[in-house]
């Protein structure tokens, strides 16, 4: 009887083993049949669950009987019986497709469909394939309103500006990762990102109070999916190039040019015996750089608890030699659900980063050709010839001699704990306690250095240049951040009205530390080249130095927001934040309020068009909100300004320094406050395949901290008393459309315009100027001021129709610059500037495709910018020869030979004065992005034992067409000086091979 009942359940367990299949099938939109990567499929009472792979296939293991649950945000969720099927293919019904959405709104989220304003969601796999370790470089061209300026230099940082520039005091976003208030995420890996919102509207800015102005970047990292423990690897190796150089004349050219400004300039002929080289030095300085980035993840949830680990490392060569970012990142997320209504969680991410050392060497590209590399027999590089040495450098010398002299590294470390509870069924509150700490360590070593120097008489032609001396300079800081949230949610339906409030306050604290010393070496002395010496001791006191300084800044906010909507059809968004800073605490005026109010019809639901089957979705909105701006240059106390050094005084022998504040604030100072509105429609139709977006916004900056001038040497104030005016319209179309079973295509425009003007500033006249830059009423923020280059005197007779002061010493003489008479008076003067180019583009815009056809996936992105002036001035030669640009072959050399190319000649400082010969088109087009990528089928995949596998090729830059000399385009800059190009690195062009691995 044992031995039959033994047989029994062996057969019993080999029955259900034999019960055990492994499904396969692919998921698509029902109406559209766009295949939908992400939807998790998981058996209903197991932990068991995977997800769809790029191009919507799955593969999961069930037995007979088994109920699949496919779930997908925006999306229905089905459940389908396994039988014994092997394959099982799924369409999901769209709930309104993205209306469903949930997108991050601050201190909360909200539907979609319920917004009243302007938020782009990107979401983390759009981005995570491009190359690059900020996260935002990657967002160029994808979102209306936001201006991204990319660097080519590893781990810089971009220049992001939404909806153009708002101050003259600071214009750059507020960062939110997982809820804690930032204003950098260089700690941030990309592919630990799970979406990206991008705030642009009044109605969902308010609640970030005085930091709300410029605009939100609210970022959500990744969590774990419901289901079985997952592998996730990727990883990207690829090189980049300079793709464009600049046209610089060759050593022949070269000699002609420079022969006859000597002779022009009246000077004997130039030995050129020593100087026989025909050197290229872009071929010199730039290089093929290597870029690797890989990325581990481990993700896995149960019904109480899910935990992901994310883990990274990259490294990224600059396109200059033994120039190096490097990182490691980590991202750790937890929570754990103790009862079905209370839940908490941590949120970790650190950061180590080995910093490049940064070398401004383009100036040297601008060295003469003529110029030898390397002596081979002193074993030294070469020097310069005289009439440049003393202003350019070999670029090799700075490279290759002073490599490897700085030591930079990056720490940070940043914590969010949140514990959650909902009571009383439509109840629900929340704490978030938040910690950024980061540290800094920098260390400069300058050694001494010796080049060949063929002029130098006698056999030994070595010469020292640079210092003298030895010296290290050490810096270190620290900065770090505390924030608490206390939000309390109420969330209820009452018939055909829907409601959601929140309340609460949250605090915030900054400060940072920071110290500085340099030592110098003693008296024959020399500091060794090792870095274990590259520390700053005590000593001698006239060979050390050092510095120290601290600063600390709090708020504590009350925030309140109320959400309704009316049968989905009426929708009302309203806040109110009230802040409180340290910075105003002198005056007794801390705390500043700000609010909004949102609305929008929502007239596809409305009867009269439920008849119209075209429209799925037809919404007007508008909102206003009064915002606030603390971004003020790292100023976080305008209140208490600097003491800087006064009138000394004398009393008997003794001289007494003395010390007076910078300025004087105003009693009534407070933080900007920018008023601004947008409306706008959204239109989705013919089944959701199309879908626009589409706004008219204006914001006015108002009670812009300005410095008021002094009166008769007294010294300058601080008031709340300029205006600046943003206005333009932002435009998004997509559409989605299956042409075949197999075959989906995607097609997605945005356009932004902008219109910038300083309506005010400080008194009548008052501006800032940085060079050509200058910021004055009436005009656009930072435009360029400068002459209008209106010709080339011919001759004498030419010249004498003007009466003239010379601008910039002497009279004009022919082969000069005629600036254009403005004023009309016979005069050329100062008076005759006027705006000759504008910084802020006319509009700039992004084009987007993507296509899928069976397990192939191309997407192809073009971005560009248009109607904005780049000033040149890495040539404005002042004080040396540098090298000339091919264009000026076509320089004047006698009566009709060039009427812009002016005459050789370096005495002629007319020519060098600001004006529209040194403005350029700033306008470019780029094919931004082509990434092309091949995801294996499941029954590989089955074979592999893989969840998921993805090659990809990636090709950035790929071309720009422009009209511009310098290296790129695209130049960033301060509030009030941009687009000036003084030698800007160059944005290479970059090309990666990768995969992306689940298991």
């Amino acid at each position: 009887m044992r031995y039959i009942f033994t047989l029994f359940m062996i057969l019993l367990y080999a029955n259900s083993v034999n019960a055990q299949n492994t499904i396969t099938g692919i998921v698509k939109d029902e109406e559209s049949l766009v295949t939908i990567p992400g939807v998790t499929v998981s058996i209903k009472s197991k932990a068991t669950a995977v997800q769809t792979n790029a191009v919507g296939q799955y593969s999961i293991v069930a037995a007979a009987g088994d109920t699949l649950t496919f779930t997908f945000i925006g999306y229905q969720p089905q459940d389908i019986v396994v039988g014994n099927q092997s394959q099982i293919d799924v369409f999901l019904v769209s709930d309104d497709n993205a209306l469903e959405e949930v997108v991050v709104i601050g201190y909360g989220t909200a539907r979609k469909r319920d917004l009243t304003g302007s938020i782009t969601q990107i979401k983390g796999e759009d981005i995570v394939d491009r190359p690059g370790t900020n996260p935002i470089a990657n967002l160029q061209g994808k979102v209306p309103g936001l201006q991204v300026t990319n660097s080519g230099r590893p781990g810089q940082e971009p220049d992001i500006r939404i909806r153009g520039t708002n101050s003259i005091n600071g214009a750059k976003p507020l960062y939110v990762v997982d809820g804690l208030l930032n204003d950098n995420i260089n700690f941030l890996n990309p592919s630990d990102i799970e979406s990206m919102e991008v705030l642009r509207d009044p109605s969902s800015l308010a609640i970030f109070g005085v930091r709300g102005a410029n605009g939100v970047i609210a970022i959500t990292t990744k969590r774990a999916k419901s289901g079985q423990l997952n592998f996730e690897f990727n990883t990207r190796v690829g090189m980049k190039n300079v793709a464009k150089r600049m046209n610089m004349a060759n050593a022949a050219q070269f000699k002609e040019l420079y022969d006859e400004q000597r002779a022009n300039q009246g000077d004997a002929p130039y030995n050129y015996s020593n100087w026989t080289g025909n050197t290229d030095w872009q071929d010199e300085i730039f290089r093929n750089a290597i870029l690797n980035y890989n990325n581990l993840s481990v993700s896995g949830a149960t019904e109480r608890n899910s935990f992901r680990l994310g883990l990274g490392y990259s490294t990224d060569e600059g396109i200059i030699n033994h120039e190096k970012h490097s990182q490691i990142t980590l991202n750790i997320n937890d929570e754990v659900r103790l009862t079905d209504n209370f839940k908490t969680g941590i949120v970790i991410n650190g950061y180590r980063a080995r910093l490049p050392q940064e070398r401004n060497v383009f100036g040297s590209i601008l060295a003469a050709p003529i110029a030898p590399i390397f002596n081979d027999q002193y074993g030294l590089y070469h020097t310069l010839p005289d009439f440049q040495r003393a202003q350019v450098n070999n670029p090799l010398v700075d490279i290759e001699e002073r490599k490897n002299t700085y030591i930079g590294i990056n720490y940070r470390a940043l914590a969010n704990w949140y514990a959650e509870v909902d009571f009383l069924e439509h109840f629900n509150f929340r704490v978030n306690l938040s910690a950024d700490y980061g540290f800094n360590n920098l260390r400069t070593y300058q050694g001494l250095v010796s080049v060949y120097n063929p002029d130098i008489q006698g056999e030994d032609k070595s010469e020292r240049i640079g210092n003298q001396l030895t010296s290290v300079n050490h810096e270190q800081n620290t900065h770090y951040k505390y924030q608490t949230d206390w939000l309390l949610n109420y969330r209820n339906t009452f018939g055909k009205h829907n409601l959601t409030l929140m309340g609460g306050f949250t605090t915030y604290l900054q400060g940072n530390e920071a110290t500085t010393a340099r030592r110098t070496q003693g008296e024959g002395i020399e500091i060794p080249n090792d870095p274990d010496y590259w520390y700053v001791n005590i000593g001698d006191p006239a060979t050390t130095t050092g510095n120290s300084t601290a600063s600390e800044y709090r708020t504590l906010s009350w925030l309140a927001r109320a959400l309704y909507n009316y049968d989905g059809r009426y929708l009302i968004n309203t806040s109110f934040r009230r802040d409180g800073s340290s910075a105003f605490a002198k005056n007794g005026k801390p705390w500043q309020n700000f609010y909004s109010i949102g609305a929008a019809w929502v007239l596809s639901e409305e009867g009269f068009m439920q008849n119209v089957e075209s429209i799925n979705n037809l919404k007007l909105k508008g909102s206003w909100a009064s915002l606030g701006n603390q971004n003020v240059g790292g100023n976080w106390y305008p209140m208490y300004p600097l003491m800087v050094p006064g009138n000394s005084a004398v009393f008997g022998d003794n001289l007494v320094p003395a010390y007076e504040a910078e300025y004087i604030p105003d009693a009534n100072l407070h933080w900007e406050v920018v008023k601004s509105w947008e409306a706008g429609f959204e239109f989705n139709a013919i089944q959701n395949k199309l879908s626009v977006e589409a706004v008219y916004y204006n914001k006015n900056t108002e009670d812009i901290l300005v410095r008021v001038p002094g009166i008769l040497g007294s010294k300058p104030g601080l008031s709340n008393l300029g205006t600046i005016q943003n206005k333009g319209i932002e435009a998004a179309a997509t559409w989605q459309q299956s042409l075949s079973e197999n075959w989906n295509l995607s097609i997605g425009a945005n356009i932004t315009t902008i219109k910038n003007n300083v309506v005010k500033l400080s008194t009548d006249g008052y501006d800032i100027i940085s060079g050509a830059s200058r910021t004055v009423a009436g005009f656009p923020i930072g435009y360029f001021w400068g002459y209008v280059h209106d010709g080339i005197f011919q001759n004498q007779s030419e010249i004498n129709q003007y009466a003239t002061n010379g601008l910039g010493g002497g009279a004009f003489l022919p082969g000069d610059i005629k600036y254009r008479d403005i004023d009309n008076n016979g005069v050329i003067n100062t008076q005759d500037r006027t705006m000759i180019g504008n910084p802020t583009p006319d509009f700039f815009y992004g084009i987007s495709l993507s296509s899928s056809y069976k397990n192939f996936d191309l997407g192809i992105e073009f971005q560009g910018v248009h109607g904005n002036e780049i000033l040149r001035t890495w040539n404005q030669n002042q004080f040396a020869t540098f090298n000339f640009l091919t264009d000026r072959l076509g320089r004047w050399n006698g009566e009709g030979t060039s009427n812009w190319e002016p005459i050789l000649h370096e005495g002629r400082s007319v020519n060098r004065q600001y004006s529209t010969y040194f403005i350029e088109d700033g306008s470019f087009f780029r094919i931004r992005d082509i990434t092309l990528g091949y995801s294996f089928p499941s029954e590989t995949l089955n074979k592999m034992r893989l969840q998921n596998l993805r090659l990809f090729l990636n090709a950035q830059n790929v071309a720009t067409f422009s009209k511009n000399t310098g290296f790129t385009p695209e130049i960033g800059g301060s509030t009030t000086s941009f687009g000036v190009d003084n030698g800007t690195y160059p944005v290479p062009a970059i090309y990666t091979f990768g995969l992306n691995l689940n298991f």
